[in-house]
C-alpha cells in the first residue's frame, strides 16, 4: 500500500478515517498524561513484593463495607472523603512508600494527585484495583483488620 491508496481511501471513507485520527490522537493524550502525573501504577505482583521489602504504608479507599468483604492484608481502610496528605495514617510519611488501593481506580487517583501535590515522594496506585489483586488469584482478608 503506498501514500496515494492511503488517500483515495481516506477519500472514500471520510467517516473512519475521522475516527481513526480521533482515536490515535486521544491514545496520545492518555499516554502523556499518564507520563506525566506524577505516581507509579503498580501491578499486583509488584504491591506484594514491596509489601514483602516493608515499610508501605496501604490505604485502601473503599467503603467500609467493600473493605470487610475483602482487603489485601496489611491494608487500612479510610472512606476518600476523609483522607488526604494530612490524614493520621500518612502525615508523617513523605519520603515511606504510600500505595493506594480501591475498587475502580478512581478514588486512588484522586488521592494519589493530592498526595504528590503535598510533597510525598513515593505515591503509587494498584493498577486495577483490587479486582486486579483477585484476578491475579492473590488473597483478601475478609471482616475488620
Amino acid at each position: 500500500m503506498n501514500y496515494e491508496e492511503l488517500l483515495a481511501f481516506a477519500g472514500r471513507n471520510p467517516m473512519l478515517s475521522m475516527a481513526l485520527v480521533g482515536l490515535t490522537v486521544a491514545i496520545i493524550v492518555t499516554e502523556v498524561r499518564r507520563l506525566f502525573r506524577g505516581f507509579k501504577s503498580l501491578k499486583p505482583a509488584e504491591l506484594t513484593h514491596l509489601m514483602n521489602a516493608g515499610g508501605a504504608i496501604v490505604v485502601d479507599l473503599s467503603s467500609s463495607s467493600d473493605f470487610e468483604k475483602g482487603h489485601i492484608a496489611g491494608s487500612r481502610n479510610v472512606q476518600p472523603s476523609a483522607f488526604g496528605p494530612e490524614h493520621k495514617l500518612v502525615a508523617n510519611a513523605k519520603q515511606s512508600p504510600v500505595v493506594l488501593v480501591c475498587r475502580t481506580g478512581n478514588a486512588s487517583e484522586t488521592a494519589a494527585k493530592a498526595l504528590k501535590k503535598a510533597g510525598f515522594e513515593q505515591v503509587s496506585v494498584l493498577d486495577g484495583g483490587i479486582p486486579a489483586w483477585q484476578q491475579a488469584e492473590l488473597p483478601l482478608v475478609k471482616g475488620r483488620n
